[in-house]
């Protein structure tokens, strides 16, 4: 499960900030949990827009794709901060992502009661229209005496308050089960796959559809290739580097963009016929209605679906096997969402490959078999066993994809 940790305070100095850090180190292996802040939220006013503060999109989009949100919030005056009722407010005027979200409550306080006053009148406004989110019932962690609670490397010193708080954090990651089964997913609109809708980095200059747009749009931007370095966001390399790096990956790469444009592949195999997801040149560049043209419309509303699902945050991935893969070959596909630094969609990362020699090498090394079972994809006798006990790959729709599992939003191979 992946949630996010609402830092209630904008002091530097906050240890409720502490306490969100100590829960995603502490319980690393029960959830991922990333912390986000709210300090450069402007106090709300509804004459201005919300999404000209990049701080606001990205609460905004990582609190939508989360699984669950947990608020650390201080006490002031017997209530929450006006940074975080701001926050709130914003969450809660033109858009909604708390609306039908699990939502847990902890806070930490300098004082004996903890921040118990701020945690009511919390679980007040969560409940409000417009906010509407489903908090934890129960469940309250409240750390008093805060100043003496942490050790020097922000640890919890009190075991059994260290105890409780696992407690509580189990029954939120249960109450999160529960009601994600009440979800429903956001409506998805139709897609346009012509690439109608430039985005900042779109070229306009060259027709998608040009056989030669790499080379063409390469000499219009100036693009580098060869020895010239390019600076990433943990290291350096050259151009050449980082190709080599990608086609090196025991995986079939391909990118569109959230314009739907087909810009990339890692381009590894002499033989585009050898290919789980044949791809060749020309079709870099290319509009996604032109990489699917030879899709029936049926088809074409799969890729729709995956798109739309991924682009929405309803998932943040979609897995499907290709049925009638010769033997030996699990056919299977990746489609990750990208963001961009503000968390909205930036496009597709699919990710092909042959799951089956992952499968045998698993099993080989772990003296463990495959037995059972009775999915579409189950192992046949004298192969290895009767179903997938281990692996789930017999689980056709992957990370419910809800019936798509033809489905195929980059590469066609499905077809």
């Amino acid at each position: 499960m992946k949630f996010v940790g609402l830092v209630g305070s904008n002091y530097d100095q906050s240890y409720n900030r502490k306490l969100l850090e100590f829960i995603r180190r502490q319980f690393k292996f029960k959830f991922e949990l990333e912390v986000l802040e709210i300090d450069e939220v402007p106090m709300f006013n509804q004459d201005e827009k919300w999404d000209e503060s990049f701080q606001l999109r990205l609460l905004y989009n990582k609190i939508t794709r989360a699984d669950g949100v947990i608020i650390a919030t201080p006490e002031h005056n017997h209530t929450i901060s006006a940074s975080l009722k701001s926050v709130l407010e914003w969450l809660s005027y033109e858009v909604h992502p708390f609306e039908n979200k699990p939502v847990m409550i902890v806070g930490a306080s300098y004082y004996d009661q903890g921040t118990s006053r701020a945690q009511v009148h919390l679980r007040k406004i969560l409940d409000a229209p417009g906010v509407n989110a489903y908090t934890l019932p129960g469940n309250e962690f409240l750390l008093g005496k805060a100043k003496e609670a942490f050790d020097a490397k922000g640890n919890i010193i009190n075991e059994g308050t260290v105890k409780f708080l696992e407690t509580c954090l189990d029954n939120f990651v249960k109450y999160v089960g529960v009601v994600s089964k009440l979800k429903k997913p956001k409506p998805i609109e139709p897609e346009d796959l012509d690439c109608g809708k430039p985005i900042a980095t779109t070229i306009t200059e060259v027709d998608p559809d040009d056989p030669e747009w790499v080379e063409k749009v390469a000499e219009i931007t100036g693009a580098v290739s060869g020895d010239t370095y390019v600076k990433l966001d943990h290291g350096i390399l050259t151009v050449n580097q980082i190709d080599m790096f990608l086609k090196a990956m025991p995986f079939e790469l391909t990118y569109a963009d959230d314009n739907n444009q087909f810009l990339y592949y890692n381009n590894a195999h002499q033989d585009p016929e050898t290919m789980f997801a044949k791809r060749v040149p020309p079709q870099s560049g290319s509009r996604m209605s032109t990489v699917h043209g030879s899709l029936p419309p049926a088809r074409m509303k799969n890729v729709e679906w995956v798109i739309g699902t991924l682009r929405n945050g309803n998932q943040e991935y979609v897995r499907t096997i290709v049925p009638g893969s010769p033997a030996g070959v699990i056919n299977t596909h990746n489609y990750q969402a990208m963001y961009y630094p503000d968390g909205s969609y930036a496009g597709i990362n699919e990710i092909v490959f042959n799951f089956q020699p992952w499968l045998d090498w698993y099993l080989k090394e772990t003296g463990q078999r495959l037995v059972g079972g009775s999915g579409p994809f189950a192992p046949t006798a004298g192969g290895h066993g009767d179903a997938d006990a281990t692996s789930g790959a017999s689980d056709a729709g992957g990370h419910g994809d809800g019936g798509h599992g033809a489905a195929d939003a980059t590469s066609g191979a499905s077809n």
